[in-house]
């Protein structure tokens, strides 16, 4: 399972001109879902998650969690983070997991978000085109894979 985490003051997902989902000040995930997967690779995102120090303190130092911050998270599926672009110019997603093994993996991995204590966890739609805003803060992002945890 990977995610690319960005911290945010804001971001929102629009589909279809409504709006899905949104938070602030705290995490906007990318999360993809790659074959192979397992509840044991949600379960090791999400509890390395809320707890990274990467929100600042008073001093200025990246030593505050989002649970610290009382942060909130924006969860995106996406499974072009399943790409292997070792060939060619255009990517191959075959190591993307199928619906049928993603979605449920996804919706696990959010419902670990909301008992580890995330004060809002909202998600856009498993397979829809959506549309998403955001304010990187800093900017901080960072890549987590869960086979590296």
């Amino acid at each position: 399972m990977k995610a690319v985490v960005q911290r945010v003051t804001y971001a929102k997902c629009i589909i279809d001109g409504t709006l899905k989902g949104e938070c602030k000040n705290g995490f906007m995930v990318l999360l993809g879902v790659v074959e192979g997967d397992t509840k044991a690779d949600a379960e090791k995102l999400a509890n390395k998650l809320p707890v990274l120090r990467v929100f600042e303190d008073e001093n200025g130092k990246m030593n505050r969690s989002c649970l610290d911050i009382d942060g909130e998270m924006l969860v995106i599926s996406q499974f072009t983070l399943a790409a292997d672009c070792k060939h060619g110019r255009r990517p191959s997603f075959t190591d993307a997991a199928p619906p049928s093994e993603a979605v449920p993996l996804y919706e696990y991995f959010t419902e670990l978000l909301k008992e580890a204590g995330v004060k809002s966890v909202e998600t856009g739609e498993f397979g829809a085109d959506m549309q998403i805003e955001l304010v990187n803060d800093g900017p901080v992002t960072i890549i987590l894979d869960s086979r590296e945890l």
